[in-house]
């Protein structure tokens, strides 16, 4: 009994990000597919957080950890009892929301939280993020993985573009794109 009960708290751990606390690749992909299964209007968002690079090369690595930190711990309190967010690696963060009809209005607040400055020793580090939505009632497929694909393009397409010198808040991706 001790040995399930320390195995089952190894693998909590490993679905664990030790730096955010967030759900690792496997854990959220598990919980994503439960949330996508059970809610109809869920909707997942793909966030790259823009600058990262900059902080870890200008100010060393435990300056980016502490941008990771805060930007997961942003996420989480975004997310609330909506959804789930998690860590793929690096400075990149994916979300699944149960209810995706919201997230549109939603995703310039979202921006503008993980564009507050992180306080850091007696400074302050700022980055940007980008981010890809996609409704997965709207994709051909309705899988995780169709709209992870789709939230990746939508993503790329908000790095890709400028308006005016200016970057769009975010990407949502429609059904025709996700073919």
């Amino acid at each position: 009994m001790v040995h399930a009960h320390l195995l089952h708290k190894r693998l909590h751990f490993m679905r664990r990000d030790p730096l955010t606390g967030l759900l690792t690749r496997d854990g959220w992909n598990r919980a994503a597919d439960r949330i996508i299964r059970r809610h109809n209007r869920a909707a997942v968002l793909l966030i790259d957080l823009d600058g990262f690079k900059t902080v870890n090369d200008d100010y060393g690595h435990e300056a980016g950890d502490a941008v990771i930190a805060a930007s997961g711990q942003r996420l989480a309190a975004w997310c609330g009892e909506n959804g789930i967010a998690g860590r793929l690696g690096g400075d990149e963060f994916v979300v699944v929301v149960r209810d995706g009809h919201r997230v549109a209005a939603a995703l310039a607040d979202l921006r503008a939280l993980l564009r507050e400055p992180v306080d850091y020793h007696s400074g302050r580090l700022s980055v940007g993020a980008s981010i890809g939505a996609a409704q997965v009632a709207d994709l051909e497929v309705p899988t995780r993985e169709a709209a992870m694909r789709a939230a990746d393009a939508a993503m790329y397409r908000v790095k890709g573009h400028t308006r005016g010198g200016r970057r769009p808040l975010a990407a949502e991706v429609s059904a025709a794109d996700a073919s």
